[in-house]
């Protein structure tokens, strides 16, 4: 008998992001973000290896993808390394793939002002603003940055009010909008400053995908 195809929702927000290790603070946005857009899901894109980010410190893909179904367990919200199967590396070609391979579904890219600060470093980032609507959740310490930013520049007339956020399915592209919720001040940084070896205990699991249901296992970096 053929394996039961999963159903997908009709909106999904995205956030990408290390998760080294996935905290809290990324349940509490990813949640105020499905409440304020009217997602059905958020998918946590857990990436193989982030372009601007150092490697030192970076724990293995299977730790963070493990971290990650913790912190989101009984929540609307699945963890995925899809970008593994995808070959994709930036997130100018995981978007478009993502498109193509789920063309029911509207996503949605998620973003912290701390990204958009330095969104003009992204790989083709206008590509990205052409590929799908963004939402970016405001940070403290971060949002007098982002919002000097050169991208915020290219951007400013492309932002749509907080209160149209519910109908982003129908904007023309490029579109973004600026959210803001509760401040929340945890980090990754604090949590490995904390526990530098918290990655330890997942040594041995074999995670399955959220979005894929296939096994990730020794994943390479």
């Amino acid at each position: 008998m053929a394996a039961k195809q999963r159903r997908h929702p009709a909106t999904v927000g995205l956030l990408g992001g290390s998760f080294n290790p996935a905290h809290r603070g990324h349940l509490a946005i990813s949640l105020n973000a499905m409440d304020a857009l009217g997602l059905d899901e958020v998918w946590w894109l857990v990436s193989p290896g982030n372009p601007l980010k150092m490697r030192t410190g970076m724990a293995p893909l299977v730790a963070r993808v493990m971290s990650a179904r913790m912190i989101a367990r009984r929540s609307p919200i699945r963890v995925t390394a899809i970008e593994t199967e995808l070959g994709t590396r930036y997130t100018d070609e995981t978007l478009k793939a993502l498109r193509r391979r789920y063309p029911r579904i509207d996503f949605i890219w998620l973003m912290g002002a701390d990204n958009l600060a330095q969104f003009d470093q992204w790989r083709n980032w206008q590509d990205i603003a052409r590929t799908m609507a963004i939402a970016v959740i405001a940070r403290p310490g971060y949002n007098k940055a982002a919002h000097g930013s050169v991208a915020m520049a290219w951007f400013r007339r492309f932002v749509r009010p907080a209160s149209q956020r519910k109908s982003w399915t129908t904007w023309r592209l490029p579109a973004l909008v600026l959210l803001r919720f509760r401040p929340d001040p945890r980090s990754a940084t604090l949590l490995r400053q904390r526990a530098p070896n918290w990655h330890r205990i997942h040594a041995h699991a074999t995670p399955r995908d959220g979005v894929t249901g296939r096994r990730i296992t020794s994943l390479k970096e």
